[in-house]
């Protein structure tokens, strides 16, 4: 099948299809006219890195878990490992939202919110 079939099986626009061949995370086959031809496995590797990135994997992650996918003779524990490490991250990430939400929600409660000009949420953004 051609890209655009390929993007409408996998939810993913061409875009991002013909980048993940870029950086070599796919290589669908060619046709005698050129054109990239996606096969089964093609699209399952599409859809397995649209799912990860879902997730918020990175690109580079990605490349380890699809990497470890086709590796049959892989250790669950590499897996697990990375999930751990994204997982992390992910707990880091919430740490310092909610740090953001909590300055942002007392700076919304200081902020008259009326015709004056100042306002403490300025105030802070200019805090050198």
């Amino acid at each position: 099948m051609n890209i655009s079939q390929a993007a409408l099986q996998t939810d993913l626009p061409a875009k991002t299809i013909r980048y993940y061949e870029e950086i070599g995370l796919i290589k669908p086959g060619r046709k005698e006219n050129g054109y990239r031809h996606y096969g089964g496995d093609d699209l399952h590797k599409l859809k397995f890195l649209a799912r990860a990135r879902m997730l918020g994997f990175s690109i580079e992650s990605c490349r380890q878990l699809l990497s470890l996918y086709e590796d049959k003779d892989r250790a669950s524990m590499d897996v697990q490992k990375l999930a751990q490490n994204h997982i992390d991250a992910v707990d880091l990430k919430i740490k310092e939202l909610t740090r953001i939400r909590a300055t942002l929600k007392h700076l919304v409660k200081e902020c008259h919110g009326d015709a004056r000009p100042q306002c403490p949420i300025l105030d802070t953004m200019a805090l050198e």
